[in-house]
């Protein structure tokens, strides 16, 4: 950690050079930058954020990864037109870099190229029109990343920006307060437009009221019409997300009555936060009106319809039957295509349906209780299309509903990256195609099967914090945690891993309705579950207009617009194109996604980034990688992050990546978490061995996952096929519960993947660095079609430490197209033949 002491010595010893350029910018004028939204490409800490660079204080600064391609970026809030940019570096400064500005954020233009800058303060002369401009780091000049103090742009404001509307921003707003004096006097009165009703609080210091607008706005007057019982002394303040506070004006000593307060600044909240009443009564008011300013770019608003691809029934819609098979008529065979569907079933009983769900299409219940949605009838998943093979089954889902299946039992012949949570069958379920042939799951979670569940041809299968009537067989490896009525541990003679309870889990988000409302569920964090967490789960529940609803067509753009306005993200199922990378910065921040949204990163972007933040939420999307490599796919935390989650971890569950199969895909890395204590629950990493776009260099990716950051927890874990290591673990005490994996098939020979004097890259491999991480229920296979001549040194690498343990680990050769020589290190017996049978390690070391 570098002193603060150092940056002070530093940057006042190069301030000295251009103390009068500095000093005169900043006596002359406040900077049009200054308290604007301000994101950034990283951040070294959660405490050093983009927003410390733009907050007119010189004590607070912004920090960024420690690699050269990072920026800094502030959004003026409306078209300026540019002349001056103050960039006062912090030790850690650009030695070159560029100044550039945009008008919406997506294309640049350099206003100013810097080379050999000596860091201190630079005074730079620039002319421009735009609404955003960025510090685009080159070159650092230290080990660090790049580092600013204040960064300031200066210039005017174009006429489209100018102005305060006159129209009242709060009204019909949604409203609370700290208390109501009675029933009579409710927060919302306060913003009715009705004078002759109003709020009112309890006899006590210190009071609120507040509003939410519905998305984050630039804020230039508030009106207050007090009662009688007035506030004396008040702040009026704002916030993105209700709960962190800018105070806008601070007043005292006020006399009540009608007064009107010019304010400078933005957010979706507005609260009046007495602090001293002027009377012996409580705080009281008419009317609060909020005014905006009238910029050229409208907020994005929340809420709203889920567009053309989200199909909403309930037990009396007609031609029920034919819904779902028109949509399985068309998805069916579909593995490339780009139909994505979500059917909602309102809360009910549907009787003598059978749901038939192919590619990209998904079924959900809308009930906050999976037995608010009863179907007495069939969610099938088999494998006609592919002739009774179950093992290309991919990307579909069922949720949140029960289940009586018409002939007792349930089939869910299902492959990787098709979950199936928070159902109740009431009956048995068969997780085997029509004639058992071929398959290879898959994942439960949340879930009660009262009956028993049968996967015969299954390979793999994990289930997670469940309950079963019974488990009939397995193939390879069947885990468990957590699960009321599952199998005794038998991996020695058989295919069980069972753990008693999941150490930590928390469920994932769902849509569901109240009143004829939609709302999203946010589950709580959970530690040693065991079961199911229904009913009267415990978490929270958002409004949909606390979510932008993305549909087909938008742009990155406006979904980062979004994000910026503190809003959450609801894809509707469709393809995304991204010229840019989605920046998720807001603590508490949930992307969920519908029917399997998809995401692509064009032009060689990564597709996400996700901030070293408490408690982001991302769930129920496909990533795929685009034509133009792409560093990091999804990017959990910037290079350096530290921050302590363990109380609110950021979750990524049924986030899929994909690289090539629907076309030519690059991407050197498809998911890295630096962040501390994310969980991973249920992800299927696929560096594609068939469709469009295949082979060892048109597809390449060298990596599946790797993880950097500490107290990362995976359950279930799906990582297949990639150029070099599929899982690369750094982090200390990360842990795996159940891990699947087959190798690269189309590897040319052993000379592509040797290193270090051994032939093939681990399947999972934790760094020599680290002293503490542990794993159950792991398997790597291989089927080098290629050259099946390869002898793969192992299929699990580890540091040999006590704190390194791994549990229950196999390796398989399918049909003898390339072997394996151990399962872990130098340990365990080679696999031979074309057998197909495992080599397996029960504990190691």
């Amino acid at each position: 950690m570098r002193l603060r002491v150092l940056g002070v010595v530093l940057a006042a010893a190069a301030a000295l050079v251009t103390l009068p350029a500095h000093a005169s910018a900043a006596a002359a004028e406040t900077p049009l930058s200054q308290g604007r939204t301000a994101t950034s490409s990283s951040e070294e800490t959660g405490t050093l954020s983009a927003g410390n660079a733009v907050d007119g204080d010189t004590a607070t600064r912004w920090s960024s990864a420690a690699t050269d391609s990072q920026w800094l970026r502030v959004d003026l809030g409306a078209t300026a037109t540019v002349s001056k940019v103050v960039l006062d570096w912090e030790a850690a400064y650009g030695k070159d870099y560029k100044v550039q500005i945009s008008a919406d954020g997506s294309s640049w233009s350099d206003l100013k190229s810097v080379t050999g800058g000596d860091g201190g303060t630079d005074t730079l002369d620039v002319s421009g029109q735009g609404r955003y401009v960025r510090m685009l780091g080159v070159h650092r000049a230290t080990q660090w990343g790049y580092s600013l103090w204040e960064f300031q742009v200066f210039g005017t404001t174009g006429g489209s920006s100018a102005g305060c509307d006159t129209a009242n921003a709060a009204k019909g707003r949604p409203a609370s307060a700290s208390t109501t004096e009675n029933a009579a006097g409710p927060a919302s009165a306060a913003f009715d437009g009705d004078t002759t009703t109003r709020w009112s609080s309890q006899f006590a210091d210190p009071q609120w009221i507040q509003v939410d607008l519905g998305a984050v706005r630039d804020l230039c007057k508030v009106d207050l019409d007090w009662e009688a019982a007035y506030g004396k002394d008040f702040q009026i303040q704002s916030s993105t997300d209700g709960t962190n506070w800018s105070t806008l004006r601070a007043v005292t000593g006020a006399t009540g009555g009608k007064a009107s307060y010019d304010v400078s600044g933005s957010g979706r909240y507005v609260r009046i936060n007495g602090t001293a009443r002027g009377t012996a009564y409580g705080y009281s008011l008419w009317e609060v009106a909020v005014h905006t300013g009238t910029t050229g770019t409208p907020p994005v608003e929340g809420g709203g319809d889920l567009g053309p691809n989200v199909i909403v029934i309930d037990p009396s819609t007609p031609n029920l039957q034919q819904k779902f098979d028109q949509v399985f008529a068309q998805q069916e065979r579909a593995q490339f295509g780009t139909g994505r569907y979500q059917f909602l079933l309102k809360p009910g009983t549907y009787n003598g349906i059978n749901a038939q769900l192919g590619f990209y299409t998904s079924i959900s219940g809308l009930g906050l209780d999976p037995d608010d949605t009863q179907i007495n009838g069939d969610i099938t998943v088999d494998a006609g299309w592919f002739d009774g093979n179950a093992t290309q089954n991919f990307w579909r889902s069922a949720e949140n509903l029960a289940l009586t299946p018409s002939n007792g039992t349930d089939r869910w012949a299902v492959a990787q990256a098709a979950p199936f949570r928070r159902i109740h069958v009431k009956g048995g379920l068969n997780l085997a195609p029509n004639g058992y042939g071929w398959a290879s799951g898959g994942y439960i979670a949340d879930s009660k099967i009262d009956g028993t569940v049968g996967p015969y041809s299954q390979q793999q299968w994990y289930t997670r914090d469940s309950s079963v009537g019974g488990w009939t067989n397995g193939v390879w490896n069947m885990t468990f945690t957590g699960v009321q009525g599952a199998p005794a541990t038998n991996f020695d003679s058989g295919p069980y891993t069972t753990l008693d309870t999941t150490p930590v889990s928390r469920e994932k988000p769902f849509l569901y309705q109240s009143g004829g409302a939609y709302k999203v569920f946010v589950p709580a964090k959970r530690t040693g579950a065991r079961g199911v967490s229904w009913p009267a789960d415990a978490g929270t529940s958002l409004p949909l207009d606390r979510f932008y609803v993305v549909k087909p067509g938008a742009t990155a753009a406006t979904i980062n617009q979004a994000l910026d306005q503190g809003l959450n993200l609801l894809f509707t199922p469709g393809v995304y194109h991204l010229d840019q990378t989605l920046d998720v910065t807001r603590a508490g921040t949930v992307v969920l996604g519908l029917g399997l949204a998809t995401l692509i990163p064009d032009h060689g972007v990564d597709a996400m980034h996700v901030a070293d933040v408490d408690g982001v939420r991302l769930a129920g999307f496909l990533i795929d990688a685009g034509a133009t490599n792409s560093d990091t796919l999804l990017r959990i935390g910037p290079a350096g992050s530290s921050a302590d989650h363990a109380a609110d971890p950021t979750t990524m569950q049924d986030v899929f990546v994909r690289i090539g199969g629907a076309g030519p895909g690059l991407a050197t890395n498809s998911v890295v978490v630096n962040s501390d204590d994310v969980i991973i629950d249920h992800t299927w990493l696929w560096r594609a061995d068939h469709g469009d776009g295949v082979g060892w260099d048109t597809n390449r990716a060298d990596y599946g996952l790797r993880v950097n950051g500490d107290d990362v927890l995976a359950t279930g874990l799906f990582v297949e096929h990639f150029n070099k290591y599929d899982v690369l673990w750094s982090g200390e005490r990360g842990r795996t519960i159940f891990f699947q994996n087959e190798k690269a098939y189309d590897v040319p020979n052993a000379a592509a993947v040797t290193h270090d004097g051994i032939v093939g890259y681990a399947a999972y491999k934790v760094a020599d660095s680290v002293t503490q991480h542990e794993a159950w229920g792991m398997g790597s296979y291989c089927n080098f079609t290629s050259d099946p001549s390869i002898v793969q040194h192992h299929g699990f690498q580890v540091p040999v430490r006590s704190g390194v343990k791994l549990h229950d680990i196999m390796v398989i050769s399918l049909g003898g197209k390339g072997q394996y020589a151990h399962v872990v290190n130098d340990t365990g017996a080679p696999t031979s033949g074309s057998d197909t049978i495992p080599s397996k390690v029960t504990s190691f070391p």
